[in-house]
């Protein structure tokens, strides 16, 4: 295995920060996107390497733990690598330091291999010809369970949004930094400006499509922890779970 390691440089600008000059989640999973996308560019299995083939990476899942606020202005170097594959999942690590080397946070994600002609998922041996020794199995975070609880009959709904063409990637559906979004206006300013995030995690189900109508529900689990869920046609599409603290 190898130690391999990509990086890439970001300043949170005033578009990438919330309400509390802290960086917004989406414009977080924005920039360790970017960053992955340009690793795998240098690999040899990014998306113009992918797309003549029908195959494209989606992700089902990231996790992410602060240590400390990323603000507005701080420039932020993203240190990213693929793991070895498991199957017909790709896992992928980051982690983010300010300028002076310091962890700000960490995220761990996991990916499909989808081949879009057939509609199923691929494993390593329908990429083509990469860098095989780029696979690092060092892990950023701890991921007890890519599995995130289930809020069931007894969540709250909070409001319904229907998926525009802003929303889409060059997949179709919408992207996935955005849902950060979608999950963070099921809470109130003053919630979030009372707490600050600790760690949140959100899985992928589903894709959305334009025109469908989204419903979100949450969920306060108490001691800090709150759910939240996607839904469509009654079923769940997108999950988010998040822990703060005073």
């Amino acid at each position: 295995m190898s130690d391999y390691r990509h990086f890439r440089t970001f300043e949170v600008r005033y578009s990438d920060a919330d309400f509390k000059d802290d960086v917004k989640l989406s414009a977080l999973l924005s920039f360790v996107q970017e960053a992955a996308c340009s690793s795998a560019d240098e690999l040899g299995f990014g998306y113009e390497a992918l797309k003549p083939r029908g195959l494209g990476f989606l992700v089902v899942g990231t996790q992410c733990e602060f240590y400390a606020p990323v603000r507005l202005g701080e420039a932020i170097t993203v240190a990213t690598w693929p793991c070895p594959p498991r199957h017909a999942f790709f896992e992928r690590d980051y982690l983010v330091t300010d300028r002076d080397g310091n962890k700000l946070c960490a995220l761990a994600s996991r990916w499909c291999l989808f081949d879009f002609a057939s509609g199923t998922l691929r494993s390593e041996d329908a990429l083509p010809e990469h860098e095989q020794n780029c696979y690092n199995p060092e892990k950023s975070i701890a991921v007890s369970s890519w599995r995130l609880p289930k809020i069931g009959e007894d969540g709250e709904e909070v409001y319904r949004m229907k998926i525009c063409g802003s929303h889409c990637d060059h997949y179709l559906h919408a992207n996935n930094a955005r849902y950060a979004d979608f999950f963070s206006d099921c809470f109130t300013m003053r919630e979030l400006s009372e707490r600050r995030v600790r760690r949140f995690a959100i899985t992928y189900i589903r894709q959305a499509k334009e025109g469908e109508e989204i419903v979100f529900v949450r969920k306060d689990c108490g001691n800090g922890v709150y759910l939240a869920e996607a839904r469509h046609d009654g079923e769940a599409i997108a999950q988010f779970s998040m822990e703060t603290e005073d």
